[in-house]
Order: structure tokens, then C-alpha cells, then sequence
């Protein structure tokens, strides 16, 4: 039986060739395209491209090209039905299940986008090319909608005297009409009206550019109309799967890394004419699990931009509590707050695209600081109330899915907790007496040395922090310190002594420089973890082996970039045997 065209579709939208290509294929980026070895044949010379625009490889060498199912089937010796199901789950679907009712469900499917753009066809010549209306025309050009953003977007007004029903009633069947959510009976009168009636209409496209949906808005006051009304849901549309603006948005992320995500469809207009393409829209709902989801398939950044006002605020939050727990380690979610009083539409208008940019640069701020910070700003700090804040806080990190993430998200927030107490404890090592304490040179120089550190120095703070404070359990556990891979000199120095009076027994008498020691109790993210667990040796030892992990990664990552700078200049193949091994031991960590 073959596949739904609409399951294909939503495969092929959801997954970058290149991010397909690349489990298989180091490629690297070369202008608009991702250029490398062909998978069909040896060469020293890279003839493989991929276009993830137009979605698509071609290997010029033996000229093989296709798409995402092609490569797979070809590289991988799968059949077409193992191949669709291996994309599936990357792309985060659930296999599909053939029942007798696909046939059926796919020909509605078609039916009903073909309603939805009969529907924007026919209401086109509203606007387009020689509008009448007063009322429509004075609120296009107070929202400075010109007629080449009209097109884009394919805008619309419905007039209240429609007569759309009765135009479409030749070319559909009425259940099909009725089940578009397009129109619905007026019982009292008995007779169909148009949903969308005296409202301007913006369609809302499925990421494989099929309409789907309509968003209307009035163009006069009128407080017996709400302001905006969508398509009801139907089995074909769900507002919380969705997102207005996203077949556009998706189609430059080869370019830019991150997305606005913003409340209106006016905001996503202005930036797009503004040529910021990288946004996208929310259909009236709070920010879905599906959303952030979709969002990350295609985006390594979110940048939530809601209306700098109390009810954009009280919004903002709801997203990032809601959507916390999908932080993963090469995925962010920031907030970008407006001046009072601004949204996206007003703001961009005023300041152009340069400013808003540097703006957002200058003012985002990452999702587990924003959420630290409302918490901290509404309360009055007292114990009872930081108690309550860190119960809160603790529970939001441990809702996190990624194990790594939340390790890290949990570290800061009781970081930021710790550092307000008002006489800070002082945990002396276990086991570790540092009487008289005699300053090592070499530590004395560390520390006047060290005055920024990186994450991988952090983390590095946090694997000696544990094994300061477990001396004696690591001194019958050498081998867990075995191969561990320290980048900062100071700190491969300092693991070195530490190892070395375990290895030899003497770890009573070990003098590190009381100043540099205060730095690992600063910086060590893993303090509150470890305290909490002192005599759960299990637990601490999954800690030390993701830490250890991470910098396993670390390593790896940099060995490879330096192998493909290599590569890059001389194609040999035996540094491009070492890449593949490298990337395959990088997947196994």
C-alpha cells in the first residue's frame, strides 16, 4: 500500500537533506550549498552537493541525485518502506499505520486544501487589483500594507455580503464546506454564512506550503466582534501544531540560525518586509510542546518576542515554563522584551531592521535566567519565600529531558540560591584537612592567571570538586580516572598532583593554594548536587561520568575540526577515514 503523499510531505518539511546527508557524509558549507566526498564512489575531490532549498543531493561525479528517501535507499541498501520509517523517527513522527481508511483520508485531504485555496483565490479581487472599499483601503495604509507584501502573503478581505458559499457550493459537496470550518449554519435564519465575513484574511500554510487554515481580522471597531478569529480545528488543522509563517521561515534557516517567534500575524509581516525572514507566528494558543518541537527541527535558537506590556510578560513566562523542558545541549530559547507600549509590528516600523537586530542581540536573555529572574524580582526574599522559589525552581530544572541540560539548568538556579544566603557555609572536603595550609607556586600562578574561564573549564572545576570531596572512595577507584581529558594546562597540572597522591596514598596531605581552592567551590556548577548526595556513591558517580563524557565530546569535536581543516586543503583519504572513525566514536559517546 503505498505511503499518504501528506505523511511523505510532512517527513521531507520536518528534515534538512544536509542534516540527513551528514550521519553519513562529513560535509562542509560552501556558500548556499554543503559540498562533499561522493557516498557513490571514491574521490579525492569533492563532487557531492547538497541543496537544502530546493531538497535535494546531486553527485556530479556519477550523477546520482535525489532526495532524503533516494540517499538513504541508495547509501544505505534500504528499501523504500525501511527508508521512510528510519526518517520518521529522526523526524520525530510515529510510524505510519496503513488502514483501509489512508485512500480516503488523503482524497479529504486534498479536497480540503483545494477549499481553502478556491477560497483565498476568490477573494483576492477584493484587494487586488482595484479595491473600492474606503474602509479597507485607509486600514492598508495605516498598516502600511503595500501591494507587494499583499501578494506574498496572499491577503484578503471578505466583504459581508460574500457570496463565497454560494460559489463554492457548485464546485463541492456541503458537508466537505462545512467540515472546512470556512462557513457554518446560522440556525436562526438557516442559512450558511461565511466565517470571515467584513474581516481581512491572512491564509495559514502547512510547512509544505498548503493552505490550511484562515486568521481574520476586523478593520473598524466594533466591540460586538472579537478582534481576530481562526479556523476552528479540524482533523486537518491544530492550532497547537502549527505555526503561521513557518513554509517561509524554514526555507532560510541554512542561512540563519535562529527564529523570532512572536504573538501576531502584523508581527510577522513587518519583520518580513523588513527583510527579516527568520519569524514565525503562535495561531492564538500559549507555545505548544509540538511548536518548540517543529521549531527546533529547523532553528538551533528560538527567540520568543512578545508585546512589552503586562499580558506579553505574563505570556512569555507561560512559554518558557512550558517549554523548558525541551532544552537540549545545542538548543536555545531566549526572551526579547520591547519597550513598554512596542510589539514587533510598531517597533520594526520605527527603528528598521539594523536596530531591532542589535537590539535583540544586545537585550535577549536565555530561558532559565529569565525564569531565575522573574522569580527572584516578585518576591520579598525572605527564607520562606526563597524556600518556596528554589522548591519551584528545582522542579522546573527536573522536568528537563535532557539529562545533561537539566544537570546544569538545576546547578545554576541552587548557584543563584546559594549566593543569596546570608552567611554562606563552609563545606570543608571530606577527608581533606587543610591545616596550615602552604601555598603551592605553581597554584599561586593558576590562580592569577585564570580570570575568565569557558564552559569546559567549568566543567573541569566540577570533576575536581567531586573528587576532592570523595578522596577516599576514588583512592580505591583510580581506574574511573583513567583517560580523562583536561584542556586547561592549570587544571591538567592540578588533576595531576591530586591523581598522584592517590595513586601513592598520601591524599590526607594534599596542599592545594587556599585561593585556588575557593575557586572550585565558586565555580564547580555540581556543589549543591554532590552536597546533597555525600554518601550516594551511584549518584555521584553518574555525575562524574556525564561530566567526564562531556569533555570526552569536547575532545573529540576539536580533534575533528582540526582533521577537516586538513582535509579540506589536501582531501587525502586517510584523514578522511580518521574523520568517519572519530564521528563514529563521537556518536557512540
Amino acid at each position: 500500500m503505498k505511503y499518504p503523499k501528506e505523511y511523505l510531505e510532512e517527513i521531507k518539511s520536518r528534515l534538512k537533506v544536509s542534516t540527513v546527508v551528514s550521519k553519513f557524509v562529513p560535509i562542509k558549507k560552501r556558500g548556499k550549498e554543503f559540498v562533499g566526498l561522493s557516498p557513490f564512489k571514491n574521490e579525492k575531490t569533492p563532487s557531492f552537493t547538497i541543496n537544502d532549498e530546493k531538497g535535494f543531493y546531486h553527485c556530479f561525479s556519477t550523477g546520482e541525485h535525489g532526495n532524503i528517501f533516494d540517499f538513504l535507499m541508495k547509501t544505505q541498501n534500504l528499501k523504500f518502506g525501511e527508508a521512510v520509517r528510519s526518517l520518521a523517527n529522526l523526524a520525530g513522527l510515529q510510524p505510519h499505520r496503513f488502514t483501509e481508511k489512508d485512500e480516503q483520508r488523503e482524497k479529504e485531504w486534498n479536497i480540503y486544501t483545494e477549499i481553502y485555496s478556491n477560497y483565498i483565490e476568490n477573494n483576492k479581487k477584493n484587494i487586488i487589483p482595484n479595491c473600492k472599499n474606503k474602509k479597507v483601503l485607509d486600514y492598508l495604509k495605516k498598516r502600511n500594507l503595500n501591494i507587494e507584501i499583499i501578494k506574498e502573503f496572499n491577503i484578503s478581505y471578505v466583504p459581508f455580503e460574500t457570496t463565497s458559499f454560494t460559489i463554492m457550493k457548485s464546485q463541492f459537496d456541503e458537508k466537505s464546506l462545512i467540515d472546512s470550518g470556512l462557513f457554518y449554519l446560522d440556525e436562526r435564519k438557516n442559512e450558511y454564512v461565511d466565517r470571515f465575513r467584513s474581516r481581512l484574511i491572512f491564509p495559514i500554510y502547512s510547512l509544505t506550503g498548503k493552505p490550511i487554515a484562515i486568521g481574520g481580522r476586523i478593520i473598524e471597531d466594533n466591540k460586538k466582534l472579537a478582534k481576530y478569529v481562526n479556523s476552528p480545528e479540524t482533523s486537518f488543522f491544530k492550532k497547537g501544531n502549527n505555526l503561521y509563517n513557518l513554509n517561509k521561515a524554514r526555507k532560510v534557516s541554512s542561512k540563519n540560525n535562529e527564529v523570532f517567534l512572536v504573538e501576531g500575524y502584523m508581527d510577522v509581516i513587518s519583520l518580513y518586509d523588513c527583510q527579516i525572514l527568520n519569524c514565525v507566528a503562535n495561531l492564538g494558543t500559549a507555545l505548544t510542546s509540538k511548536q518548540v518541537l517543529l521549531l527546533g527541527q529547523f532553528f538551533s535558537e528560538i527567540i520568543i518576542c512578545f508585546d512589552g506590556d503586562d499580558s506579553g510578560f505574563k505570556a512569555a513566562l507561560r512559554a518558557a515554563e512550558n517549554s523548558l523542558k525541551f532544552l537540549q545541549p545545542e538548543k536555545q530559547i531566549s526572551f526579547l522584551f520591547l519597550p513598554d507600549g512596542e510589539d514587533p509590528d510598531s517597533f520594526v516600523k520605527k527603528r528598521g531592521k539594523e536596530y531591532f537586530l542589535k537590539y535583540s542581540r544586545d537585550n535577549k536573555i536565555q530561558i532559565h535566567k529569565f525564569i531565575y529572574n522573574h522569580y527572584l524580582n516578585n518576591s520579598k526574599k525572605t527564607p520562606t519565600e526563597l524556600a518556596m522559589i528554589e522548591k519551584k525552581l528545582t522542579n522546573l530544572a527536573n522536568s528537563i529531558l535532557d539529562s545533561v541540560v537539566k544537570k546544569y539548568v538545576l546547578g545554576f538556579f541552587l548557584e543563584q540560591l546559594y549566593n543569596l544566603l546570608p552567611s554562606k557555609i563552609n563545606y570543608n572536603f571530606k577527608n581533606y584537612k587543610p591545616r596550615k595550609v602552604k601555598s603551592l607556586e605553581i597554584t599561586k600562578n593558576i590562580y592569577k592567571q585564570t580570570q575568565k574561564f569557558s564552559s569546559i573549564e567549568i566543567k573541569e572545576f566540577s570533576l575536581i570538586y567531586i573528587i576532592l570531596n570523595n578522596l577516599d572512595f576514588f583512592y580505591h577507584r583510580l581506574d574511573l580516572l583513567d583517560n580523562l581529558s583536561f584542556f586547561s594546562q592549570e587544571n591538567k597540572i592540578l588533576f595531576q598532583l591530586i591523581y598522584e597522591s592517590l595513586k601513592n596514598g598520601n591524599y590526607n596531605n594534599l596542599v592545594i593554594d587556599k585561593k585556588f581552592l575557593d575557586n572550585i567551590n565558586k565555580f564547580a556548577t555540581v556543589k549543591h548536587i554532590v552536597r546533597s548526595n555525600d554518601e550516594n556513591h551511584p549518584k555521584i558517580i553518574q555525575i562524574f561520568d556525564d561530566i567526564k563524557k562531556d569533555l570526552k565530546t569536547h575532545d573529540l569535536e576539536l580533534r575533528i575540526q582540526e582533521l577537516e581543516s586538513k582535509f579540506a586543503e589536501d582531501f587525502n583519504q586517510n584523514t578522511f577515514d580518521e574523520i568517519r572513525r572519530l564521528k563514529k566514536e563521537q556518536n557512540i559517546n
